[in-house]
C-alpha cells in the first residue's frame, strides 16, 4: 500500500480536533494529502475551536498549508463538487482514505453508494478499488441504523474506527485523548508515528 498519498475527508460530525490533528501528523509525515471538507464541518470546526476556515478551496488550501506548515502543494484542497479531481476516479485516488470524523448521515451515504458529493464519491471510489477506507464515526449512543450500516461497510472492507479514546496511557490533556484516536488511524495507515507506544512498550 502507497502510504504516501492519502485523502482526508472531514465531515459534520463533533470531532474536528481528530481531523485538524490528523493532518498536522500526516503532514509531518510527509504524507501528501487530498483533503476534502463538508459545509456541516467548516461549522463544526467554527464551533469547536478557534479557526475560522476560508470557504473557497484554493483559499482553505492556502491557510491549512500555513497552519501546518506543509511544503507547497503537499495538502490539496477539492470542492464537493470537483468531479475533476484525482479523488474521484480509480485511475487516480490515493490508495488510502480517511474519514475523520463520520458523520452518520456520510456513514449512511456511502453504505448506500449514493455518490452526491465529492466525499462520498471519493468513499465510493476507495470500496470499489478494494482500498483502504477508515471511517471514524462519533456519534454516541448509536442506533439500529448506525450500526447496520457500519456493518454493512466493515463486511465491504472498510475499516469502522470510533473515536474513542482509551485510557490506559493515563491521559493528562484534552490532547492525549486525541492523539490516542490519531495513532490509531496513523497505525490502520502503515505511517510511523510516536504518538502512543504500541501495547506493552
Amino acid at each position: 500500500m502507497d502510504n504516501r498519498r492519502v485523502t482526508l475527508a472531514v465531515t459534520g460530525a463533533s470531532g474536528s480536533q481528530y481531523a485538524l490533528r490528523l493532518l498536522e501528523c500526516l503532514v509531518r509525515a510527509e504524507v501528501d494529502v487530498s483533503f476534502l471538507i463538508s459545509q456541516a464541518a467548516q461549522l463544526v470546526v467554527a464551533t469547536e475551536t478557534e479557526l475560522q476556515l476560508p470557504p473557497k478551496p484554493q483559499a482553505l488550501e492556502a491557510f491549512l498549508t500555513e497552519y501546518c506548515t506543509a511544503r507547497p502543494g503537499q495538502i490539496r484542497v477539492y470542492g464537493k463538487q470537483d468531479w475533476m479531481a484525482p479523488v474521484a476516479s480509480g485511475s487516480g485516488a490515493p490508495a488510502s482514505m480517511v474519514v475523520c470524523p463520520c458523520s452518520t448521515g456520510t456513514l449512511s451515504a456511502i453504505a448506500t453508494g449514493a455518490s452526491n458529493n465529492l466525499i462520498e464519491r471519493a468513499a465510493d471510489v476507495a470500496l470499489k478499488e478494494r482500498r483502504k477506507l477508515i471511517l471514524v464515526p462519533r456519534e454516541s449512543p448509536y442506533s439500529t441504523v448506525h450500526l447496520e450500516n457500519m456493518l454493512k461497510l466493515s463486511q465491504m472492507g472498510a475499516v469502522i474506527l470510533p473515536a474513542s479514546p482509551g485510557f490506559y496511557h493515563k491521559p493528562q490533556s484534552v490532547n492525549d485523548m486525541v492523539d490516542f484516536v490519531v495513532a490509531r488511524i496513523l497505525n490502520q495507515l502503515g505511517i510511523d508515528q510516536d504518538l502512543l507506544p504500541a501495547w506493552g512498550e
